[in-house]
């Protein structure tokens, strides 16, 4: 129902229907008022209807919001805050929410696999529908249509099944302990200065532990007479105790302690300049820092061990997810088989 009231020099409109938003309105005139009254009734009727607010807050609004309200409360915030950045600095984020439509999304799908692969688009697509939820369920704003609805996704990328080949590890640890050298403009091309990323590698090597894990890992938490580590929380939310082998003790035994109580006291960043250098020098840039989990899951299976104990150790939860870590060298099945 439409009401317009005059009120001084200017005539206001109130529109109440049920199940939308109340609107109202000033305008100079009676003409004006009735017109944009029968707009947005007609609107209504025929299934047209954008609530104002959803065509006055942009896309970009939303991602800051959700970055602040959202994003730190998660474990996976540094790649959250990259995804955001990522968006924000895409056209995309520039259209408000009533404009955001399908063909908007496909023609951002369309840029970004110019440069990256379906999998990082595919999760680009998926923070971008988490943000539209907030503005949806916690911000309530309302939204004419879901604009990622129908969009086709790029397909994801083969799983990895990238192992440590012969030779390999040992010119990985050959460039991590390299003399250091600098190019002509001074920067570092050989070996690493930070003398906590041998130790980090052999023990990753060793335990099938993600990057992140081992980064948080505590002295408080470390057992070396018991031979384990407890992680408090993982990837999965759950906790577990991970068995050292008798070299991960070693390991563990020759690394100083930080006053903080950090077992390796570094950042995310550090490691992966550190990586990207030393896997340059050694010639094995195709290889990623989380495909030494790769290596120590196969291994494990490789020491005979059984699905259910590799699981324990690995904290995989889905049995068919563990299978995707699992890459048996062909050789040595041959020889089981006789």
């Amino acid at each position: 129902m439409a009401t317009i009231t005059k009120r001084g020099k200017y005539y206001q409109v109130r529109i109440r229907r049920k199940g939308f938003p109340s609107l109202s309105a000033s305008f100079d005139s009676a003409k004006e008022a009735r017109a944009w009254t029968r707009k947005q009734e007609g609107d209504m009727d025929r299934g047209m209807f954008q609530d104002p607010t959803a065509r006055s807050i942009t896309l970009a609004e939303v991602l800051e919001g959700y970055r602040k309200d959202v994003a730190p409360m998660k474990k996976g915030c540094e790649s959250e805050f990259s995804r955001i950045r990522v968006l924000l600095s895409d056209r995309i984020s520039q259209f408000s929410l009533a404009n955001l439509t399908s063909k908007e999304v496909r023609r951002f799908i369309e840029r970004r696999l110019e440069t990256v692969c379906g999998s990082t688009v595919n999760r680009d697509l998926a923070l971008l529908s988490r943000a539209l939820r907030y503005a949806r369920a916690d911000c309530g704003i309302p939204m004419p249509d879901n604009p990622l609805f129908g969009v086709t996704r790029p397909r994801n990328n083969p799983h990895r099944d990238r192992r440590l080949r012969p030779g390999e590890e040992q010119r990985l640890i050959a460039a991590i302990t390299a003399d250091q050298e600098r190019d002509a403009q001074g920067r570092y091309v050989t070996g690493t200065r930070n003398p906590w990323i041998l130790p980090l590698v052999l023990l990753a090597i060793e335990t099938a532990m993600r990057r992140s894990e081992l980064l948080a890992i505590q002295w408080q938490h470390v057992d070396l007479e018991r031979r384990v580590i407890r992680l408090i929380t993982s990837k999965n939310g759950r906790g577990r105790a991970i068995p050292l082998s008798t070299k991960a003790v070693a390991i563990l035994r020759d690394l100083p302690r930080s006053e903080d109580g950090c077992v390796f006291p570094l950042t995310a960043n550090a490691i992966k300049c550190a990586w990207r250098r030393v896997t340059r020098v050694a010639g094995l840039e195709d290889l990623r820092f989380h495909d030494l989990r790769h290596e120590a899951t196969s291994r494990y299976f490789e020491k005979r061990l059984q699905i259910m104990e590799v699981a324990s150790i690995t904290g995989h939860r889905d049995l068919s997810m563990l299978m995707r870590y699992t890459h048996l060298s062909p050789n040595d099945l041959a020889h089981k088989l006789g």
